[in-house]
């Protein structure tokens, strides 16, 4: 049963001397109250057969106990079958941090938007720019009600006035967002603006037009799992960033990620007790042969605290890892290849992955821990066509305007602009540091052979000395870019060992906390997006 649905008027019989109009709007007000605070049979057995919660005990599950104050609870309750038009709006405590829930009811006509649940919703939004406020969106909604669509659409307190406050609120406050069932044509792009997407599968979805209108449209077929569905959207699209089993999961990871951030981008995120990694580092953590594929998640797991690397877009471009973690109880955000995927090389979806993440952590003051191994961006004419150029260029700007403090950390190899990608030393990290199996180059030693003497090659015709040739070749490029020589040279700032990483990083991130965050005097830049 949630904590918010007791009748706020014990008794509406009037007393003696008293007002029978007062009783009867006391007795109104009660009936509107119930009605938005119970479910029908009928629409209970909905939600029970579609593994969904009611919109109250999503709330319930959202904040601390007894701290949701509700706001416009009475819209529209002269309409009938509209209570509270559809949407919860109001602010709670999360772990004793204030924030804002807008929390749509699918009892209520699947959802829909009426002019009432527009102007609720604008209002949450307003009083989130005022009192900088967090907002999490619990968003399951059909769309806009056909009927209100004058009163609700187009005027300057219409739904175009969402996403203009959503925007206003990007890197000022954390939006987050629950997606638990629909979230349909236009209204889909309110979790678009928000900083992570958390889908419920089996009931999540985001389309701009149902599978039904595409067929009219421009006949295609299709389900709307292909169409707009959790797993679609969390593996291919790229527009989901975490799956959900059920509403409970997806509260707590919307709990738990909140946990990772600060309440404003003034502020610094919470600090947890330290803990030692479950498994810390040693000089085997990494393979010295760079050819030989690892999965990065190992060195993550050694270098922060225990259990506290929460990985965002999991199933998404999973040649690139990004999350945060916490080391001695601080937030940090990490980003790093994974050889064990691709080849740890960068597409254009793990460029868009990256520098959505960079922007975020930057935006919240979140230091940024880069984790190298990379051979460089995917070439060939597929993602050529695609836009690789531009994709990268996101990635690069992401790095060049961050201003919190950066660290590259080149574990194994990093050629060509995947070094840059990954904040090297052009970049301006606070430091460039490489384990004993690192290797910086424009390209591999046996790309950079073939590349500079394919025709002195092709013209050996004995087999073996064309194999001595290049060994000899591959021998001096290897020379020229040996580690201690990129040292000395102060192409890096330090070279240690696996098992000492995490102490440096640790002393490190202590000296950069305070760093002057300019970047450059203008109104903004404009991205190569």
């Amino acid at each position: 049963m949630s904590q918010i649905s007791d009748a706020p008027f014990a008794d509406p019989t009037p007393g003696p001397g008293g007002d029978a109009r007062v009783a009867d709007l006391r007795k109104r007000l009660n009936r509107a109250h119930a009605a938005s605070a119970t479910l029908s049979e009928r629409a209970r057995a909905k939600l029970d057969s579609q593994g969904k919660l009611f919109v109250r005990d999503r709330i319930d599950l959202l904040f601390d106990e007894g701290s949701f104050v509700e706001d416009g609870r009475y819209a529209n309750s002269r309409a009938t079958g509209l209570p509270a038009d559809g949407v919860v709006t109001g602010r709670g405590t999360v772990e004793g941090r204030p924030a804002i829930v807008i929390a749509n009811d699918p009892s209520v006509k699947a959802g829909s938007w009426g002019a009432r649940t527009v102007e609720k919703i604008i209002r949450a939004t307003e009083m989130a720019l005022r009192e900088e406020l967090p907002v999490f969106w619990f968003v399951d909604s059909a769309g806009a009600r056909i009927t209100d669509q004058v009163e609700m659409f187009p005027g300057r307190r219409g739904a175009g006035r969402i996403f203009h406050n959503q925007v206003a609120l990007s890197g000022r406050v954390p939006q987050v967002c629950c997606l638990f069932g629909p979230s349909a044509a236009g209204g889909a792009y309110i979790p678009s603006f928000t900083d992570v997407i958390i889908m419920v599968e089996g009931n999540a979805s985001m389309y701009l037009g149902s599978p039904r209108m595409a067929e009219m449209v421009v006949g295609e077929r299709v389900s709307l799992e292909e169409m707009g569905g959790a797993r679609m959207h969390c593996t291919v699209s790229g527009v989901g960033d975490l799956l959900a089993e059920d509403d409970a999961d997806a509260i707590e990871l919307a709990r738990l990620y909140f946990s990772y951030l600060p309440s404003t981008w003034r502020e610094d995120p919470p600090v947890y007790e330290a803990e030692a990694p479950v498994e810390p580092l040693t000089r085997e953590s990494v393979p010295e042969v760079e050819s030989v594929p690892f999965d990065m998640h190992e060195v993550i797991d050694g270098l922060v605290d225990e259990e506290s690397f929460f990985e965002i877009k999991t199933l998404f471009a999973q040649e690139l890892v990004i999350g945060f973690a916490r080391m001695d109880g601080r937030t940090v955000g990490i980003v790093a290849n994974n050889s064990a995927v691709k080849g740890g090389v960068l597409f254009t979806d793990s460029a868009d992955k990256a520098a959505r993440f960079i922007w975020q952590c930057d935006a919240y003051g979140i230091p940024l821990i880069y984790l190298a191994d990379v051979p460089g961006f995917m070439i060939g004419s597929d993602v050529e066509r695609g836009g690789i150029i531009r994709h990268g260029a996101k990635m690069v700007s992401a790095v060049s305007e961050a201003t919190v403090p950066q660290f590259c950390v080149v574990v194994r190899k990093a050629y060509g602009a995947g070094l840059y990608a990954m904040g090297g030393p052009g970049f301006g990290p606070d430091a460039t540091i490489a384990l004993p199996t690192a290797r910086i180059a424009v390209m591999g030693p046996e790309a950079a052979v073939n590349a500079v003497y394919a025709g002195k090659i092709a013209e050996i015709e004995d087999e073996t000395e064309r194999s001595e040739f290049v060994a000899a070749k591959r021998t001096e490029y290897e020379a020229d870019v040996d580690l201690e020589r990129l040292a000395a040279d102060l192409v890096i700032d330090a070279v240690v060992e696996a098992d000492a990483l995490r102490a440096d990083l640790l002393r490190r991130l202590e000296y950069a906390r305070h760093r002057d965050r300019r970047f450059s005097d203008r109104r903004h830049g404009v991205p190569p997006v």
